[in-house]
């Protein structure tokens, strides 16, 4: 217990640090638009090839579910589709796979600059290395991981509509009316303000972690590990918080 307390304050501290200092706006430009490059235009593969084919999954689930019930109408595989995708995939397990994917980039990044006394220079040359290595991070992770869930949600609707089409458990008709019907645009708002919590629980932890390295490689490594592991639980339990407030 006493060990969690700590960690919790130790991150407290590091986001204090963050906003509490921060370099000339000049400096910052050119380091987001690196960052977006490497959080967040670097994963735009791995997205869309989850999105893609766990969409067209979930479509053939809920035809197999509906079986062959006449009193349910076809169109319900694209709503529930829709639902699922909107709702949880694409702002939740999209997030998760982020977490280990940038998460563990940011952490074993800084873990390594800190076991090689690169941030030690930064703070004898008087920078803010905590402000300049972590706050252009969560300025792109904000800012871009939305665009990338947005797009995760076309792609998991556009792989539902694929597979069942392709497998004609429906007809393209019946998938275009399903996923209009009963929408609501608050679902998609609720996706994206997850999301941007989400995002700064990608960078802000592993970044904790990556500055508490002490020792070499071996350590890094395991610094990178347990980011993935405690980013991903965090993102879990802000889910059902965000939940709670938004939708209950």
């Amino acid at each position: 217990m006493t060990k969690y307390l700590k960690n919790i304050g130790g991150y407290t501290l590091l986001m204090i640090q963050v906003f509490s200092k921060p370099e000339k706006i000049k400096v910052y430009r050119r380091l987001y638009f690196s960052e977006i490059e490497d959080l967040g235009v670097s994963s735009l593969g791995i997205v869309a090839f989850i999105s893609f084919f766990v969409g067209a999954v979930v479509s053939l689930q809920m035809a197999y579910n509906m079986g062959d019930n006449p009193f349910i109408p076809l169109y319900y595989i694209a709503l529930a589709t829709r639902e699922s995708i909107i709702l949880e995939f694409s702002p939740t397990m999209i997030s998760i796979v982020l977490a280990g994917k940038v998460g563990s980039y940011v952490a074993s990044s800084i873990g390594t600059m800190r076991v090689t006394e690169q941030i030690d220079a930064l703070d004898v040359m008087g920078v803010n290395s905590i402000s300049y290595l972590v706050a252009p991070k969560i300025a792109a992770a904000v800012t871009f991981f939305p665009i990338l869930i947005v797009l995760s949600m076309f792609l998991g609707i556009a792989g539902g509509w694929f597979a069942s089409v392709a497998s004609g458990v429906c007809t393209s008709n019946d998938y275009v009316v399903g996923l209009q019907i009963y929408f609501k645009p608050f679902y998609v708002t609720y996706a994206l303000i997850k999301t941007v919590f989400f995002a700064f629980v990608i960078v802000t932890v592993p970044s904790y972690y990556g500055f508490k390295v002490k020792g070499g490689a071996l350590e890094v490594g395991r610094a990178s590990t347990k980011a993935v592991v405690w980013t991903s639980i965090s993102i879990i339990l802000l889910n059902y918080i965000l939940t709670q407030l938004l939708l209950v």
